[in-house]
């Protein structure tokens, strides 16, 4: 049986390349919105400099108080932990650390905060300040 000219196709959405653009979507807007989500911080008097510059996200920021006491996003950390701690968060590669420290953290607790994260591999250390 010919169809002749007048005669059409019923047309037909086709499902298949439809969920394939909302899975592409759906994963889009998951990755974004956890790009956009800050990790939670301390409110510290953190030191000023008048050279400070943005730096890239890390991927570890690790908070020190004024009482001695490490959180690292959000847990409170033991100093004999944080090296574990650091060396699980890595998975075998080598993460980029921000150290954020109170102005009334005794220097020594801070130097050996980076001695401990150096021993665990840590690639690059940033120290969080405010500009001035």
């Amino acid at each position: 049986m010919k169809m002749s000219y007048f005669e059409t196709k019923k047309g037909r959405i086709e499902l298949i390349p439809m969920i394939d653009v909302m899975f592409f979507l759906l994963i889009f807007f998951m990755i974004l919105t956890l790009r956009m989500i800050p990790d939670q911080g301390l409110g510290l008097a953190l030191p000023q400099a008048s050279r400070a510059k943005t730096l890239p996200r890390p991927q570890v920021l690790i908070s020190l108080t004024a009482n001695g006491a490490i959180h690292v996003q959000g847990q409170v950390v033991r100093r004999a932990a944080l090296a574990q701690l650091l060396a699980r968060k890595a998975g075998g590669r080598r993460p980029d650390v921000t150290i954020a420290a109170s102005k009334a953290l005794p220097f020594q607790d801070f130097v050996a905060v980076m001695n401990i994260a150096r021993k665990a591999g840590v690639a690059n250390i940033g120290i969080a300040a405010h500009r001035s």
